[in-house]
């Protein structure tokens, strides 16, 4: 893991104490932290509570104030942390083992713990989150179930034989609250559940408040076989039915006013070879546009019930990415290239993509023949779209109708609407938007003296 665990597997110097190995979701072995030289010993709220729990309840203050030095020193090795137990190895002149012995929670505890939490929609929320917030200790503790330890709760064990905490247990000690602002499910780990199985039994007791609730107007389930307690997981449709048990929701996040700004790379450090940092700035200030325009798109009125846009092929985005970014002209050449066009031809698929997108960029190259019912509704629109004597003289052939002299054309799309285009320098290239009323169409793409 990125957050300096080392594995899940017991350390081989802590084997032979007798004890059953645990199953790998319940322990957990943490790398040995640096120094903490100059700072404070814990900076979260769970790493300060464990510390002023132990501090609290010491009986030698001497050996604590040992302990801690040992700790800030960076003495303690990697820490195991299992149910009921954490191990590490104190580096000093001896290399003395410690384990310190927490009590875990009783099944009835932990049954108390899981039913408060599912009571307080805030804690589902948090804990499903992987978050323990600060206040988790007073409502367990209303509900009688104690997660930081009292007086007599640490029971230390040491090479060294000392009969109550020594430096080396209290080092250890001291090492836990740093862990503890790592990650405060380490708490409950010792307190005798795993992360993973806490969420499973968290989950499967919301599904079973929602089925127990269940919808207005249902009847009861039949009941289902057994299942084997061994068989972690909930069933989809007890899923399904405990959303209406999960909070609502936060609000939506406000629109920014504009579009994030991308870094810039331009540094001192020379590129990997074949990274280019002008085409990747391009890429990154593409993405921040994209995102800001998906964005406000998820925030309109009604968004919800519009049907998913096709995604676009990388040709497609290629000529997209021409249109919109405005790249350099030796970034245009690659992005030809990678829209499968010559540079020639990617200048009428930029103005194809600027009037209507990916439907205006498919009936640049797409030439197609309508089927019947097709033609005859484009041949009842083209009759019915200029009186009889302002008619354009056309000929069509497949989906194109074009004019007698050869220099305007109506592209009639799969989407029933008309596309017009004008031939310049010998190429038929888009000369307006899309619309229903091929005389509209027409109007775009004709000459001004037409």
């Amino acid at each position: 893991m990125s957050d300096g665990y080392e594995s899940d597997g017991y350390d081989d110097r802590y084997e032979g104490d007798g004890q059953d190995d645990p199953a790998p979701e319940q322990e957990r072995t943490f790398a040995a932290l640096p120094p903490a030289r100059g700072r404070g010993f814990a900076e979260s709220w769970w790493g300060q509570a464990w510390l002023k729990a132990l501090e609290d309840t010491a009986l030698d203050n001497q050996q604590l104030k040992k302990g801690r030095r040992f700790a800030r020193e960076g003495r303690v090795g990697a820490v195991s942390v299992r149910p009921g137990r954490i191990t590490a190895v104190i580096r000093d002149e001896s290399g003395h083992r410690s384990d310190v012995l927490l009590q875990e929670l009783t099944e009835e505890e932990w049954d108390r713990f899981l039913d408060m939490a599912v009571e307080r929609s805030g804690h589902i929320a948090a804990l499903l989150d992987r978050e323990m917030p600060p206040h988790l200790v007073e409502d367990a503790a209303a509900a009688g179930v104690d997660l930081l330890p009292g007086i007599g709760d640490l029971d230390p064990e040491c090479t060294c034989e000392a009969w109550d905490h020594c430096q080396h247990t209290a080092a250890l000690c001291y090492q836990v609250a740093r862990l503890l602002d790592q990650d405060p499910f380490v708490l409950l780990l010792m307190r005798g559940r795993g992360e993973r199985r806490l969420l499973d039994e968290l989950q499967v007791r919301i599904a079973a408040r929602a089925t127990a609730q269940g919808p207005p107007g249902t009847a009861d389930a039949p009941a289902e076989e057994a299942e084997d307690p061994a068989v972690r997981g909930v069933p989809a449709a007890a899923a399904y039915a405990a959303a209406g048990a999960l909070p609502a929701l936060p609000p939506p996040p406000a629109l920014p006013a504009e579009p994030g700004t991308s870094p810039s790379l331009d540094t001192e450090t020379d590129p990997e070879p074949g990274l280019d940092p002008t085409a990747l700035e391009l890429l990154a200030t593409d993405s921040a546009v994209r995102a800001h325009r998906m964005l406000a798109a998820a925030l309109s009125p009604g968004h919800g019930q519009q049907p998913v846009p096709a995604g676009l092929t990388p040709e497609q985005d290629a000529v997209r990415l021409a249109a919109e970014a405005r790249p350099e002209p030796w970034i245009v050449n690659r992005l030809a290239a990678g829209s499968g066009r010559q540079r020639a031809g990617l200048p009428a698929a930029v103005r194809a993509w600027q009037y209507g997108g990916a439907a205006a960029l498919t009936v640049l190259d797409e030439e197609w023949a309508p089927d019947a019912a097709a033609l005859a509704r484009a041949r009842t629109r083209l009759a019915g779209a200029w009186d009889e004597d302002e008619a354009p003289r056309l000929r069509a052939e497949r989906n194109r109708w074009t004019s007698a002299d050869g220099t305007v054309q109506l592209r009639y799309g799969r989407d029933g609407r008309w596309y017009p285009y004008r031939k310049e320098s010998g190429r038929w290239v888009p000369a307006g938007p899309s619309d229903e009323d091929p005389a509209a169409a027409w109007a775009d793409a004709a000459p001004a003296d037409d």
